[in-house]
């Protein structure tokens, strides 16, 4: 019965497809996916935890909502509600993200050892087996990348994902970007290895 309730690992293929039908059912039921901007919202909701005039209703604002932030005001105050009501789609999807990984990790079938699961041989092979290592390089890793998804405007699924699906130059602008910074530096950081 155990077996029952663990995942099978899907190909690539069949993985593609699925994505692919999640994005277009996310746009043509509520809207693009894109979770970066989450992140801003999430730094504004601690902001305004400790100060109470970042983040103010404003009948004359469009969205009820205005911010003494620049970002947070844009959209006429569209960012600034979002701080000041924070239980909207966008924060439940990443937190739904979070949870269906771990779900995904705990029901995966084919389990591999633990050195496995905090680096892939290719990494271990080159940078050996350190998970301190690991960590700090993937938290490093992370950190430039929301930074320049924030730079950018979007971020891989807003961009990339979303917006090459909606035809958009903006998307199709990062994805030239993005590999043409992927490739050199994974051909950098793994060369030599078969």
């Amino acid at each position: 019965m155990k077996s029952f309730f663990y995942q099978k690992q899907w190909n690539w293929k069949m993985s593609g497809v699925a994505l692919g039908l999640a994005f277009l059912l996310a746009v043509f039921l509520v809207k693009p996916i894109g979770v970066s901007t989450q992140f801003v919202i999430l730094d504004g909701i601690i902001w305004d935890f400790f100060s109470n005039e970042v983040v103010v209703e404003d009948v004359k604002a469009p969205k009820g909502y205005s911010s003494t932030n620049p970002y947070l005001n844009k959209s006429g105050g569209k960012y600034a509600k979002s701080v000041a009501k924070p239980l909207n789609y966008s924060i439940i999807f990443v937190l739904a993200m979070l949870a269906g990984g771990f779900l995904a990790s705990k029901l995966q079938s084919n389990r591999t050892d633990k050195k496995e699961l905090i680096a892939p041989e290719v990494w271990r092979s080159k940078f050996g087996d350190s998970s301190v290592k690991r960590y700090i390089v993937t938290f490093v890793g992370g950190i430039l990348v929301l930074f320049g998804s924030r730079i950018a405007g979007g971020c891989t699924s807003g961009h990339m994902m979303s917006g090459m699906m909606q035809t958009s130059l903006s998307g199709y602008l990062f994805s030239m970007g993005a590999f043409a910074l992927a490739v050199p530096v994974a051909i950098f950081m793994y060369k030599g290895d078969n």
